[in-house]
C-alpha cells in the first residue's frame, strides 16, 4: 500500500486555478513547486526517492488525506 500525505485545500485550489504547481514527496513530506501536474514518481531532492507526485495526481491517485 501506498503512503498518503496530506493535501490541503489552499493546494488543491491552486494546481488546479493555474496558480502554482506544486507537489509532494510521499516519502518524506517534502514539498515541491514547479511540479507538473501529473509528476509521478520524479525524483525528490530532499531524500533521493523516487517518490514525488503533483497534486493533481495524488488526488486521482487517491494518496492525499
Amino acid at each position: 500500500m501506498q503512503k498518503r500525505v496530506t493535501c490541503t485545500v489552499e493546494e488543491v485550489e491552486a494546481a488546479m486555478f493555474g496558480l502554482s504547481s506544486p507537489g509532494r514527496c510521499i516519502e518524506c513530506g517534502a514539498d515541491h513547486d514547479g511540479v507538473e501536474p501529473d509528476a509521478h514518481e520524479y525524483e525528490c531532492e530532499e531524500c533521493g526517492a523516487m517518490a514525488v507526485y503533483g497534486i493533481e495526481e495524488m488526488l486521482i491517485m487517491g494518496l492525499c488525506e
